[in-house]
């Protein structure tokens, strides 16, 4: 099973984005299906409807870091929700991304540890070990 973790890094400050809360959600149900296929493209279909459900919940510690939000995650599609508007606005500075949503596929085996870098109006992120 993966772990999954993350670090936010306030770029413009220098330093640990400590104090932004950290939601974990995997996507449960639906489905794709082939609908038609013309030489080698396919073409799918969402044939059920799916949702995501909240696996953990957190807030950046001093390091900026929520350390174990999965500890025996499974294969699938998960998304990490980081709240950066209550986070900016609590420095006194602004954003045109209030919130942060991060999907990304895990595959159940590896560490995946998906960083952060922050300004008030950008950010990056990557799969870091």
């Amino acid at each position: 099973m993966s772990i999954i973790s993350t670090h936010v890094l306030d770029t413009v400050l220098g330093k640990p984005a400590a104090g932004i809360a950290v939601r974990l959600e995997k996507f449960e149900g639906g489905g794709w299906i082939e609908v038609s296929a013309s030489g080698d493209a396919a073409e799918f279909a969402h044939d059920a409807p799916g949702d995501w459900i909240e696996i953990a919940a957190g807030v950046t510690d001093a390091d900026g870091r929520c350390r174990e939000l999965a500890h025996d995650a499974a294969f699938g599609a998960y998304r990490l929700t980081f709240d950066t508007g209550a986070y900016l606005a609590r420095l006194g500075r602004g954003s045109i991304y209030p919130v942060i949503a991060i999907t990304f596929n895990c595959d159940g085996n590896a560490h995946y540890h998906l960083p952060v870098l922050l300004s008030d109006n950008g950010y990056t992120t990557y799969k870091g070990s």
